[in-house]
C-alpha cells in the first residue's frame, strides 16, 4: 500500500482515505494543520495514480488497509476519516473488523445501491475515457465538482493516470456497495458527515448508516455539496477531527470510571456479606 505520512513522531494515529478520481492530497491541507498533534497516514487506494495495484473491490482494498494497521500500526488507530469511495471503504472496514479505531468520520458515503447508475457506468465511461486526458475537458468536469481552484493541477495530473479499467471498476463498486449487517457491531464512535446539498442519494444513505448504527451521530452541513467538506475547508474539517477525539476520549474517560465504580460496589457488597453473621 502506498501512503504519504504526516506528523509520525506522534503515538496517536489518524487514516483518511480519499475519495474515487482523487488522490491522498484530498487531505494534504488537513493533515498539514493536524502534523503537530497526530501521526496521519493518507493511503493512495488501489486503482488511483501512485497506487502500487489495481482496484477489485471495496471489501479487497479494506482487507489491505486492516493488514496495513495489523502490520504496521499495532492492529488499531485513534481515528479513520472517509470520504465517499473512501467512506465506504472506512464502513466496510468498520464491518470486517469493528474495533479497528475508537471514532469514524464518514463523509458523503452511499450505502444505497443503484443498479441504473451501475449499469450506465461502464457504457458512460468507456466513450468518454479518452477526453480525460484534454485539459479543456477536464476543467469542466473539474468544475461541475465544486473543487476549490488550487487543486485542480493536483486532480488533472492523476485523472490523467488512472486506467480505464480501474475507473471503471471503482465507479461500479462505488454504485454498488451495501452496508453490511456487521456494521452494527462496532465498537467505534461514528460520525456521519453530509452536506446539505448533497443528493438525495447521499443524504438517505446518511440516515440509513445511523438507523443501522442508533449509536452514531449525524452532522448536517448547510451550503455545502458533495466532497467540500474535506476538500475545500480543511480548516473546519481538522477542528471536527479534533472535537470527535476529545469527546471520544472523554466518553471513554467517564465510561472507564463508571465501570470501576461498579466494580468497586459490588466488591464492597460482597464484603457486606461476608461480614453479615
Amino acid at each position: 500500500m502506498q501512503f504519504h505520512e504526516y506528523g509520525a513522531e506522534h503515538e496517536d494515529t489518524i487514516l483518511l482515505l480519499h475519495g474515487g478520481g482523487l488522490s491522498w492530497w484530498n487531505y494534504r491541507e488537513a493533515a498539514e494543520l493536524l502534523q503537530g498533534e497526530y501521526h496521519l497516514i493518507l493511503p493512495i487506494l488501489d486503482g488511483h495514480a501512485g497506487s502500487d495495484r489495481p482496484f477489485t473491490t471495496i471489501e479487497d482494498n479494506a482487507a489491505e488497509i486492516i493488514s496495513f494497521v495489523d502490520e504496521h500500526l499495532g492492529g488499531s488507530v485513534l481515528l479513520i476519516g472517509g470520504l465517499s469511495l473512501g467512506g465506504q471503504v472506512l464502513l466496510e472496514m468498520l464491518s470486517q473488523r469493528g474495533e479497528l479505531c475508537s471514532c469514524a468520520l464518514v463523509e458523503s458515503a452511499a450505502v444505497l445501491p443503484s443498479r441504473l447508475m451501475n449499469a450506465l457506468i461502464g457504457p458512460a465511461f468507456g466513450a468518454s475515457y479518452g477526453l480525460i486526458q484534454n485539459r479543456s475537458f477536464a476543467k469542466m468536469q473539474f468544475q461541475s465538482l465544486h473543487i476549490k481552484a488550487e487543486l485542480f493541477e493536483d486532480y488533472y495530473r492523476d485523472s490523467c493516470q488512472i486506467e480505464k479499467q480501474d475507473m471503471i471498476a471503482f465507479m461500479k463498486a462505488n454504485t454498488a456497495y451495501a452496508l453490511k449487517d456487521s456494521f452494527r457491531d462496532t465498537s467505534a464512535r461514528v460520525h456521519v458527515f453530509v452536506g446539505e446539498k448533497e443528493t438525495t442519494e447521499i443524504l438517505r444513505s446518511a440516515e440509513a448508516i445511523c438507523r443501522v448504527l442508533p449509536a452514531s451521530r449525524m452532522h448536517s452541513m448547510p451550503g455545502l455539496r458533495h466532497g467540500e467538506f474535506s476538500l475545500n475547508h480543511a480548516p473546519q474539517y481538522a477542528d471536527a477531527i479534533r472535537e470527535i477525539v476529545r469527546t471520544g476520549v472523554t466518553r471513554e474517560k467517564t465510561e472507564r470510571e463508571r465501570g470501576r465504580a461498579k466494580e468497586k460496589e459490588a466488591e464492597t457488597g460482597s464484603e457486606c456479606e461476608r461480614q453479615i453473621p
